[in-house]
């Protein structure tokens, strides 16, 4: 059984062979693959027409199944690695751990966000953008300079305490858990996340920076958080309901999952603390 780690725990050969394996899925064109899906939904998720992975209630679903076929292409590279998850509540300035130059690598240059250390900073030709939504070619962030600090615990928890998963008109204007999670209502917890990190993660190619599936690894664990806290709120909506996946209804792209296969992660993975 796969096991998540928070990864300020991970050792060092952890985290080398967490980089060994994304080096590889880079080199043999798989990994841009993740970086088109993702963009392709991007932009196609509305909050008037069809939405499956944005702005709707799959949003969680389709981001476990995402998550869970990158960790499939992980574990065919090195069948040790498993995600882990950046719990950026705790870990929440430029100087954490998961930034270090024997990891991520850390922001990038004022001039023009390039990241400069690291695995995957451009110097290395190792890491080219080549799905991208300009013509820029290097990994770029800006840690922090965003505007807003990253999420608090107490914000986290405030959007835990909602009951209902989601509710009419199921888009970026409901009220309920996944929306707030999401982060287009309230305190904006996901989303927040991705402006803070900055250059590519704050568009529709995210998964181009590494640090996507750790956070995305986070958000898929607080999900499960609130389904401890809420055994009685199911998944919503449970029937057929116009351009959104209802708990029932098969997800694109791949047209062979529904969200109600997707509740329960333990079946694939468990985190090393619940």
């Amino acid at each position: 059984m796969t096991v998540r780690k928070n990864q300020a725990n991970l050792t060092a050969d952890e985290k080398r062979r967490l980089v060994a394996a994304l080096l590889e899925l880079k080199r043999s064109g798989r990994y841009d693959d993740f970086v088109r899906i993702h963009n392709d939904f991007i932009v196609g998720d509305t909050d008037n027409g069809e939405r499956t992975g944005h702005r709707s209630p799959s949003f969680l679903p389709w981001h476990r199944r995402f998550l869970l076929e990158f960790e499939a292409a992980l574990q065919e590279v090195d069948a040790s690695v498993a995600l882990p998850y950046w719990d950026w509540t705790t870990d929440r300035t430029p100087r954490a751990s998961l930034w270090a130059p024997d990891f991520l690598g850390g922001t990038g240059r004022s001039l023009d966000g390039r990241v400069m250390d690291g695995p995957f900073a451009a110097s290395t030709g190792n890491w080219p953008i080549n799905v991208r939504v300009d013509g820029r070619t290097y990994l770029r962030r800006s840690l922090g300079s965003g505007g807003r600090p990253l999420p608090t615990r107490a914000e986290v928890e405030s959007v835990l305490a909602i009951e209902t998963y989601d509710m009419p008109p199921w888009n970026s204007g409901s009220d309920g858990f996944r929306n707030h999670l999401e982060g287009w209502r309230g305190v904006n917890l996901h989303n927040r996340v991705h402006v803070w990190v900055g250059g590519q993660m704050a568009t529709g190619v995210s998964p181009n920076d590494p640090v996507f599936w750790l956070h995305h690894a986070y958000v898929d664990k607080l999900w499960s958080q609130w389904q401890r806290r809420h055994p009685n709120s199911p998944y919503l909506p449970a029937t057929g309901t116009p351009d959104v996946v209802h708990l029932n209804g098969t997800m694109k792209p791949w047209n062979n999952v529904r969200p109600a296969e997707l509740l329960d992660h333990t079946r694939h993975y468990t985190f090393d603390v619940a």
